[in-house]
Order: structure tokens, then C-alpha cells, then sequence
């Protein structure tokens, strides 16, 4: 990128020239460097692009410039951005909004090097039994060979099946598909076929079958061969072995529980491990009970703790565990490799890992476990450990990108949070956040308004410079929202109509728990991270309201694999007030599909509509084109070069992939005669790339797609292409376009709809507009219930659950339940006095 000309140019600034990366139009803007500079903006509106897309992007590029062919190959690199030039750009570090990835291996001490040290001190000071051999730092890994425990091979769980998941139903015979594990296709009917070989009715009910029988058929390890006469019952199978009738082939029975672990551990095919899944459980190991390491590493203690145990503890007990190790109090444990110099390196260990804790802990994680999974992690708690991690490096001269740190953040943390950004500044770094928070927008040293709407309604920078100035933009939609407002926003609180009760929940934090909850109102859960509001809000209730309702229990939430997810179901019961709820809805913020083939206008099922009105147009009749042709994921209609994905991937080795649109199709993903069918002028490749807002004025005058398209503007993503990937949304927007498919529904009967945290990645303006969004469910006469950090969302509801008192095994209870106005005057509340000034 050749150096910015600009004449006259401040010192201390980056200098952007020309971005137009994504939705930016052509942006200049000066950036202060060693200020806390917040990026604004509605939702859409191109902060991202700009802080993200062109800045980082940019910053990486010109570090892998640095670093040889070949090591550029281990990155994972960023396009290019478009931009003219970015001038005075120090080195960046991107600490972007993701979930966790990775497996159950990786953990919070894992990634915060906390575990490390951890291994070092049990190494070094931990007490031996009498004779035993001290064992070096790796062999308390569960991640080697020498650590790991012989079963499980560290994972703690084994994957297992159980005769109920096997054959759900027992009236049923094995021809009825009884053992639901099998597979049901040809490899399924000759399973049946050799067993009618071997003797068995396959037409009696399964639980009508000798014991001996039905363990055989579900538990043999033995895989025998016998000859399959198909068509034929056993008489006649042994009359054609008599005549010496030559088979049909001779097949090889394997039981119901190998066949699913078979192919969980070994299929290539994603559809077939799934369906493996739903006849598996995970269980503790039987040798380690859980603990993931061998035996001989459990036998070792550090106050009177093994490592796993020590693990399994809140960060904030681990360190006042080691408090008394790392201020002498407390001696290394009397062992043959005792002495002035172990004591000396175990209090060094232990105070480097209270002082690494102490970070985490000031960034409100003190209630994380060191061996939580990381794919368990929110988005807003995964970005917050990476940045103690960064605290701790103690690097200067670097630009700190982040993505919305105090997302999943409550209030009482949120200057714990403005403190540590703060001191990375102090070391002689740069912060440019892109943030909705207003704490952290109105604490900025300075503001980059991006706008003033959102997809090609914004890409502007309204304003670029301190915070008191952006007060006089008038087309600003973060402007309105900068006055440290103390004016009560709430309202009259609706009555319940009924109220659904539950009690004895059991799950993580929440023990015994009882929870009263009135129907027909808008309820938000509030309390401190980790205090287990996402526990019993998007963990228990769902699992036991839709196991009371008889419903299909929602997937996890947490984790993609069945390895990571946790050991057991939450427990507890319905006291009352079921009858009055008909159906469960879980709106969360896992993605609507995970191909870029899938998009928002097929999940919300306007994409059918569409294609049946193109394939009702003149021409098409007249070529007898159904709607079919219309799809570009049917070989019929689709371009056969990029088989419908509209572009084509060039591997350049040493450079990141570039994505180029087809040379077939030019990125239309169609043959061209199907792109010759036109409505008003507008193929069905050109509907594909309107935004929400462009496709409600083309279908005005079609009801069916009028009223979806609406409910979607409505919910603030009139900036999104019907086309867009599902791999380029983010989760808050993946939950908004779910509950905008779900508002389209008729639904008959109470429904009770429960988010977690629907306002994660939202603007203030694009809050209130989910909130009138949400309230007309209430006004419809259902029940809304959310897990909700911002105030102003509270403020508004009919009925606030709040938990703590604090995080982790200091919260887990309800500090206080009531109208807002209640709750804000509650004593011991986390919550009270950021609800108060909004309640009047």
C-alpha cells in the first residue's frame, strides 16, 4: 500500500484514505493513536468494516510481509481490504467476538496459560505418596500420553448408548423398526433378514423376546456371517439350507451398540455421525471418574487438593488456595525433592498465578473454572480472557482492536472493564473498540460515528472526533442516546394471568432452586456474569418445560460436539400453572446454517415463495419451468461451473484463498436461461441480491411476502441482502432473523418465548426497535422471557428475576423478584442501582 500524501498531516494519528471495504463509501478519517477510541453506529452500519475489515486487516497484511513464504502459510489471513492508503498504522491485535472453538481440550487455564503453571507447581511442590517418582510437568497434561488417563484418553467421559436409547419403544416388533439404532435402508433390512436366518421373530413385540435374545441383538461384539434368503421366514430359510439353495449373499450381523459406535467414532458422512448421536450418552470414566488424568497424577496433592480437583475450582478460589503458598505461610508439602529451592519456585509459581488471576478476576471472570471448556464460553467471556491475557503480556506501541468487549457484561463490571483497557492505554498502547455499550461510548476519548444507517443506507463516518461533539450531528442515531440519562423510562407493569411455578432446578450453579414465573408479561432475568442467569434461562427451564410439554428438548446451545457437552440434564419439576402454556419457543443465537448456500431467504422460507411466483411468470410457463428451476441447489436451474455457489475458489499457496465470482455465471449462481425469466424487469438472481428494505418496496403488492418482509424491517435487518450467506451473519442477527420467522407463524395458543441476551451486537436504536418487537408478543398474549444485561430493557418489562448475589458458587439464587420499580429498591441486589434511576 503505497504511503498516504497527506500534506500537513497531525502526528500521532492513522491516517485512512479511500475505504470501501463492504458497505464503506470511499471513507476518509483521521484515528488518534494512544486513545480509547470507540467506533459507533446502528447495527449494519460499517464500524466492522472499518475497524475490522480495512484497519486490522491492513495492520496483518503488512505483518505477514515480514515473516517468511512459508510461515505465512500457518496464519489465517484476511483479504486484502479495499482501501486507497492507511498511513501511520502501528502494529494490531484483533480480539474479535467469537465463540469459543476448538474441543473440550482447550479450557480457560489452557488459554490464559493459567494450566501451565498450574502442571509446573504440582510438578515441583506437590506432596508425593511415600516411594513414588516425581513426575514431570507434562504427565499432569491431559493432552499427552503420559498424562492422560488409559480409557478415555484425557476426555473424562466415555460415549455409550443404553437400551432405552436403542429401542424407544418396545411394544413394536423388530420388522417395525423396534431397534431404532439400526440403520434404515438395505444395511437395515439385512440385519432383519439375517436374524430371521438365525431364528428369531422378528414380528413379536420386542419386550415379548427372550432377555438372552434382545441382549445378543443389541450387545454382541461378535460380528458372525450367515447366508440371507431376503423375502423368506425362518421354515423356509432352513428348508432352501437343506436343498442346498445358494443365498442371495451371505451378510454379517453386528449389534445395535457397535453399529452406533462404529459409526460415530469412523464415518466420513456428518448426516450419519448425527444420527449416531441421538442413540449416545456421555458417561464419567470408570478409571479416572471424570478427573481426565491417570493415576498416578491424581495421587499427587497441593493443599490437600490433586490437580483436577484444583481445576475444577472458580479461578478466584484457586488463588486464595494458593495464597498461603505464595506468601510463606504455607511450605511445599515434606517430599524427597523438598527444600530452600523448591519453596523458593513454588512461591514464585503461586504468586504469578494469583497475580494472573487477579486480572481475570478485576475483568469479572473470577467465577470461571480453569478447566471450563472453551467452546462453552460466551462470546463477550472468551474475548475478555484473551484481553487478561494481553494485559498480562505487557506489549506497547500496538493498536488493540476489539469487538464489543462488554458484550454479556453487567453493568456493576462495566468499570472494572474501562479500567483494564485503560491501563493497556497507560502502557503506551492504541484501543479502537467498535462497542454499543453507552458506558464505555460516553467514557471515550474519542468517537468514530459510522451511519447514519445501516447496509447501503450507511458506510459514512457522520463524525470523527471528542464525544461532546458528536451531541451536535444531527443525522447521528448514537447522539440522542450520549446524555447521562436519569429520566424513568418505565411503564405502568402489566398483572400476570397466570403464574407457571418450578421448583428443585438443578444445574451448574443453580441448586434446589424455585422460580415463579407470571405469564402474559414481558420477564428479564438480570444479575451479574455468571451469576446463572444463561443456566436457568437458556439451560434448565428449556429442558424441563419442553420434557413436561412433551416437546422435543432444544439442541445445546453450548456446544457443536457431543464429546464437549456436559454430563447429565438439568433436574427439577413443574409445580403448577402447565396446562396454562401450550408450546415452548427457544430463540438463540446459533447460526441458521453453516454452508454459505443457506441464507436468510431460505431459512425464513421466502425464498419458496419467491421462486413460485417467477415460476408462475409468462415464459416460464411457456418453457414449463416449476419453481425448482428457480433453486440454485438443484442441478436444473443452478450454474453448473460453481454448481450454484456463484463463485470459485483460487488456492494461492503462499497468499490467502481468494474467493473470484464464477466466469460461467458471474456470480449469479444461475444458467442463463433461467436469469431470462424476469419480473418487472428483475431476474431471480437480482431479487437474491436486494436488501430487506429494496425487496419490501419490489413486493409491495404481494401480501405473502409483504407482511415476512416487514416483520423483518421491523426487527432492524432491513440492511440485509435476501442473499446473504449464513456464514457473514452474527449471532444477534441469526437470533433476530429466528424470531422474525417465528413472529410470521400463526400461533395458536400461550407460547412462552425465552432469549438470552437478544440485545448482544445491538445499537441503542436497534434495541428499542427489538423491544417493541418483543412487546407486541406480550400484547398478543404470550410471554416473553429474556437473560438481559442492559438496564434500559429491564426498565421497560413487567417483571424482573434477579440472580446472584454474586458469580459462579456465589450466585446460583434469587436475590430479588418483582416489578422494576421493586426490584430497583431491593436490598442486596447487584442489579438495584443501575435499574434505579430508570424507574422513577
Amino acid at each position: 500500500m503505497p504511503p498516504a500524501t497527506t500534506p500537513g498531516a497531525q502526528t500521532g494519528f492513522v491516517h485512512v484514505r479511500g475505504a470501501r471495504e463492504h458497505n464503506l463509501k470511499d471513507v476518509d478519517v483521521d484515528l488518534p493513536r494512544d486513545r480509547l477510541v470507540v467506533f459507533t453506529g446502528v447495527s449494519g452500519s460499517g464500524k466492522s468494516s472499518l475497524a475490522f475489515g480495512t484497519l486490522y486487516a491492513e495492520a496483518q497484511r503488512r505483518y505477514l510481509e515480514s515473516v517468511s513464504p512459508y510461515a505465512r502459510r500457518l496464519f489465517r489471513q484476511m483479504p486484502v481490504p479495499d482501501v486507497t492508503a492507511i498511513e501511520g498504522l502501528p502494529p494490531a491485535i484483533a480480539l474479535q467476538q467469537q465463540r469459543g472453538t476448538g474441543t473440550g481440550r482447550s479450557s480457560v487455564g489452557s488459554i490464559t496459560t493459567l494450566s501451565n503453571l498450574l502442571r509446573m507447581l504440582y510438578s515441583r511442590a506437590g506432596h508425593y505418596p511415600a516411594g513414588m517418582q516425581r513426575l514431570e510437568a507434562e504427565s499432569f497434561s491431559t493432552n499427552t500420553p503420559a498424562g492422560a488417563c488409559p480409557q478415555c484418553h484425557g476426555q473424562g467421559r466415555i460415549m455409550d448408548t443404553t437400551t432405552q436409547l436403542l429401542v424407544p419403544d418396545d411394544t413394536l416388533s423388530i420388522r417395525q423398526r423396534a431397534v431404532a439404532a439400526w440403520p434404515t435402508a438395505w444395511q437395515g433390512q439385512n440385519l432383519r433378514d439375517i436374524l430371521i436366518t438365525k431364528g428369531v421373530d422378528v414380528d413379536c413385540p420386542w419386550r415379548d423376546l427372550p432377555e438372552k435374545t434382545r441382549e445378543w441383538i443389541l450387545y454382541t461384539e461378535e460380528t458372525p456371517t450367515f447366508p440371507v434368503y431376503p423375502g423368506l421366514d425362518h421354515a423356509a430359510v432352513q428348508r432352501a439350507i437343506h436343498d442346498h439353495i445358494p443365498p442371495a449373499y451371505n451378510g454379517t450381523f453386528t449389534g445395535a451398540r457397535r453399529y452406533v459406535l462404529h459409526t460415530f467414532a469412523t464415518s466420513q458422512s456428518a448426516n450419519m455421525r448425527r444420527r449416531a448421536e441421538r442413540f449416545l450418552t456421555a458417561t464419567p470414566c470408570p478409571t479416572c471418574h471424570g478427573q481426565r488424568l491417570n493415576p498416578d497424577a491424581l495421587r499427587v496433592t497441593l493443599a490437600g487438593l490433586n490437580i483436577a480437583q484444583m481445576t475444577r475450582l472458580p479461578l478466584s478460589a484457586i488463588a486464595r488456595t494458593l495464597a498461603p503458598l505464595a506468601d510463606g505461610t504455607l511450605q511445599p508439602d515434606d517430599t524427597p525433592q523438598a527444600g530452600e529451592a523448591t519453596a523458593i519456585a513454588a512461591r514464585r509459581i503461586a504468586t504469578d498465578l494469583i497475580a494472573r488471576i487477579a486480572v481475570l478476576e478485576h475483568l469479572g471472570l473470577g467465577y470461571l473454572q480453569a478447566d471450563r471448556a472453551v467452546t462453552t464460553l460466551s462470546p463477550g467471556e472468551y474475548q475478555r480472557l484473551r484481553l487478561g491475557t494481553q494485559i498480562r503480556s505487557s506489549l506497547f506501541g500496538v493498536v488493540y482492536v476489539l469487538d464489543e468487549p462488554s458484550s454479556g457484561l453487567h453493568p456493576a463490571d462495566a468499570h472494572n472493564l474501562l479500567d483494564a483497557l485503560m491501563g493497556l492505554k497507560a502502557t503506551g498502547n492504541s484501543l479502537f473498540l467498535v462497542e454499543h455499550n453507552l458506558y464505555l461510548i460516553r467514557r471515550a476519548e474519542w468517537i468514530v460515528d459510522v451511519g447514519p444507517d445501516a447496509g447501503t443506507h450507511g458506510g459514512e463516518v457522520l463524525y470523527s472526533g471528542p464525544p461532546a461533539g458528536l451531541r451536535t450531528v444531527p443525522n447521528s442515531r448514537t447522539a440522542p442516546y450520549l446524555t447521562e440519562s436519569t429520566t424513568p423510562i418505565a411503564g405502568t407493569p402489566r398483572k400476570a394471568r397466570q403464574w407457571l411455578k418450578l421448583t428443585g432446578i438443578t444445574w451448574n450453579n443453580l441448586h434446589d432452586l424455585a422460580v415463579e414465573i407470571p405469564l402474559g408479561t414481558f420477564i428479564t432475568v438480570t444479575g451479574l456474569s455468571g451469576s446463572g442467569k444463561s443456566s436457568l434461562v437458556s439451560q434448565a427451564l428449556p429442558a424441563l418445560l419442553s420434557r413436561a410439554l412433551g416437546q422435543k428438548p432444544p439442541e445445546d446451545t453450548d456446544t457443536e460436539n457431543l464429546e464437549d457437552r456436559p454430563i447429565g440434564t438439568p433436574q427439577g419439576q413443574v409445580a403448577a400453572g402447565l396446562s396454562a402454556v401450550k408450546r415452548l419457543v427457544m430463540i438463540d443465537q446459533k447460526p441458521i446454517g453453516r454452508t454459505p448456500r443457506s441464507n436468510l431467504a431460505t431459512y425464513t422460507g421466502l425464498f419458496d415463495t419467491i421462486r413460485q411466483i417467477y415460476a408462475a411468470t409468462d415464459l416460464a410457463r411457456a418453457r414449463h419451468y416449476d419453481a425448482g428451476r428457480f433453486s440454485f441447489n438443484l442441478p436444473k436451474g443452478r450454474c453448473p461451473t460453481c454448481e450454484g455457489a456463484g463463485s470459485v475458489m483460487v488456492e494461492l499457496l503462499f497468499l490467502p484463498s481468494v474467493y473470484s465470482p464464477c466466469p460461467t455465471c458471474h456470480g449469479t449462481r444461475y444458467q442463463p436461461d433461467v436469469l431470462e425469466v424476469t419480473l418487472r424487469g428483475k431476474s431471480i438472481a437480482d431479487v437474491l441480491d436486494m436488501t430487506v428494505d429494496e425487496a419490501s418496496t419490489f413486493f409491495a403488492d404481494t401480501p405473502a411476502l409483504s407482511a415476512a418482509l416487514g416483520t423483518l424491517r421491523q426487527g432492524g435487518l432491513g440492511y440485509l441482502r435476501l442473499g446473504q450467506p449464513a456464514t457473514e451473519l452474527s449471532g444477534g442477527e441469526a437470533q433476530r432473523i429466528k424470531l422474525a420467522t417465528e413472529l410470521q407463524k400463526q400461533r395458536r395458543g400461550h407460547t412462552l418465548y425465552i432469549l438470552d441476551e437478544p440485545t448482544t451486537g445491538l445499537h441503542p436504536a436497534d434495541v428499542d426497535r427489538l423491544q417493541i418487537h418483543l412487546q407486541s408478543l406480550v400484547d398478543a398474549g404470550h410471554t416473553v422471557m429474556v437473560a438481559e444485561h442492559d438496564m434500559r430493557v429491564a426498565a421497560r418489562g413487567d417483571w424482573v428475576i434477579d440472580m446472584g448475589p454474586g458469580a459462579g458458587d456465589d450466585g446460583g439464587r434469587i436475590v430479588a423478584a418483582g416489578t422494576p420499580h421493586d426490584v430497583a429498591r431491593a436490598q442486596g441486589s447487584r442489579t438495584a442501582p443501575f435499574l434505579l434511576p430508570l424507574t422513577g
